[in-house]
Formats: C-alpha cells, sequence, structure tokens
C-alpha cells in the first residue's frame, strides 16, 4: 500500500506540479508593462493616466515586492507616506481606498510602532495583474 501512495506522489509531481520560482516570475512579462524599478528601488507605475488610484496603488506595491526581490529594497511594505509622495495621491483619497483594499482582503496591514504598512500577498499577484490588463484591453475595445 504505501508503494502505490508513493507512485501516486511521483506522479503528482512529474505530471502536475509547476515548478515556478514564484508568482513575482512566472508574471514578470505581465507586470513590466506596468511597472519600472529603479535602481534606487523606487518603483514607477506606468500607464497611470488608464487605471484607478486602488490600481496604482496595488500595482505600486507589486512593484515593491519586485525591487525587494532584486535586492534594490529591504521590504515589500510600503507606508502610507511613500504611497502618497511616489503616486500623488492625497490623503484624502488613499486612505478610504487603502481601507476599501484591505476589506476585500486584496492587501494587507502590518503597524510599525506608530507607522502603517501595506502589502500585498504573491498569491494574489496574477490575479492583480491579469484583472488590470484585462480592464485595460476593454477600455481600449480590443475585448
Amino acid at each position: 500500500m504505501k508503494e502505490k501512495v508513493d507512485d501516486f506522489k511521483k506522479r503528482i509531481l512529474s505530471e502536475m506540479a509547476v515548478d515556478y520560482a514564484n508568482a513575482l516570475e512566472k508574471n514578470f512579462t505581465l507586470a513590466k508593462q506596468f511597472l519600472r524599478i529603479t535602481k534606487e528601488g523606487k518603483v514607477d507605475v506606468q500607464r497611470r493616466q488608464e487605471i484607478t488610484g486602488k490600481q496604482q496603488i496595488l500595482l505600486y506595491l507589486i512593484g515593491k515586492m519586485y525591487a525587494k526581490e532584486a535586492d534594490l529594497s529591504d521590504t515589500d511594505e510600503v507606508g502610507n507616506n511613500e504611497l502618497m509622495n511616489e503616486l500623488g495621491i492625497p490623503i484624502g483619497s488613499l486612505l478610504p481606498w487603502l481601507k476599501d483594499l484591505r476589506g476585500k482582503k486584496i492587501i494587507r496591514q502590518t503597524k510599525k510602532g506608530r507607522y502603517t504598512n501595506h502589502s500585498v500577498s504573491l498569491n494574489a499577484v496574477e490575479k492583480i495583474l491579469k484583472g488590470i490588463e484585462k480592464k485595460l484591453k476593454k477600455s481600449r475595445g480590443e475585448d
């Protein structure tokens, strides 16, 4: 019986397992449509005039993950001030959008002393990127 279980495990691994280093590598080409990262680890969200403020926030958080992966940033977490400064979003818009994204469990919040940071989970990256790509195609009539 143990032999059957081991054979089945091997079959699953050989026929079904996908070996992506992680979601960032898998979605690199898609992310490149929307993001640029400077050598200083700053994230530049592309096509900002075509996307919503919430989408800009999500792309920025994903970009921060790429910056961390490339050792251009120490963290993939982003504070409110960084989002305001880098995206040019006023606090009155930023806070409700962040609250909505947290409420929908798209981003998570961590407290570090008196500072609040935000990040997106790795398993949400593909869904976010594909959703934004789909909306952009639809708005350009490419559907």
